[in-house]
């Protein structure tokens, strides 16, 4: 059982319609020692004294090299009449909340020797794979690994953090990102970055999924975390190569 700690809200910024990027950094002195993939739970009461609590993974980006850092950051949606919804609103820049952790399982594997990480996912549970963009560009200059990035939203507006993926594959020649737009694709322009009209699970075949050199990461929405591993599965990829987390949604 992780003990809880308190984390103090630095600021927020809006990075969609119903979503917010929190910043907010350990109160206690300590630093928060994770793995890019984790994630915290945060603990708080219901109205009526009942204790809640809600996972978030990290957003943070860390040169872990230097050791722990002390930045807590995450991508809360808002759902209309929620509680935990109710908490982030009535927030404010100083104020104090706690959390434990981190948990979690869905990293990146140091004895991975693949060619290529596919990472696929939509809504707030693309934020995993922003944090691992450094560990990222450390395996693409050491190894060569190639890395693609589907991303699912129903308009490039719900896109989260679609600036940073951007300069990130223009910085970095083997990462090629792939927004997949369930609804009008053309609301979305960015220099060297074609939108993909359609679905995540839909957009498989536009990266050639090959159980010879892919290791698959799979995060958010239940529907298209079950699709696209059947999918990966029929495909001949191992189930060991291709890891989950699914996000389902609470209030």
């Amino acid at each position: 059982m992780h003990p809880q700690f308190p984390i103090r809200l630095l600021s927020a910024r809006p990075l969609a319609p119903t979503v917010y990027h929190y910043v907010f950094e350990r109160s206690d002195g300590d630093a928060l020692d994770f793995v890019p993939g984790q994630f915290i739970q945060l603990h708080f009461e219901y109205a009526d004294g009942t204790a809640a609590k809600r996972s978030y993974s990290l957003a943070t980006q860390h040169d872990h090299a230097l050791g722990p850092g002390e930045a807590v950051e995450f991508a809360v949606s808002f759902v209309p009449g929620g509680r935990a919804t109710a908490l982030f609103e009535n927030l404010a820049v100083g104020d104090i909340v706690f959390c434990s952790g981190p948990y979690g399982r869905f990293v990146l594997d140091a004895t991975d020797r693949n060619a290529r990480y596919l990472l696929i996912g939509t809504g707030t549970g693309i934020t995993p794979y922003r944090s691992m963009l450094p560990q990222l560009a450390a395996l693409m200059a050491e190894r060569g690994v190639q890395v693609h990035l589907l991303q699912g939203a129903r308009t490039g507006a719900e896109l989260l953090y679609a600036d940073e993926f951007t300069a990130f594959a223009a910085a970095n020649p083997l990462f090629h990102y792939h927004p997949c737009l369930s609804r009008e694709t053309t609301e979305f322009t960015a220099p060297n970055v074609t939108p993909i009209h359609g679905y995540v699970q839909q957009a498989l075949d536009a990266i050639k999924p090959d159980a010879a050199t892919d290791i698959a990461y799979l995060c958010g929405n239940p529907n298209m975390v079950d699709a696209c591993f059947t999918d990966l599965k029929d495909r001949g990829l191992s189930t060991r190569y291709i890891r989950r987390e699914k996000y389902v949604s609470n209030v």
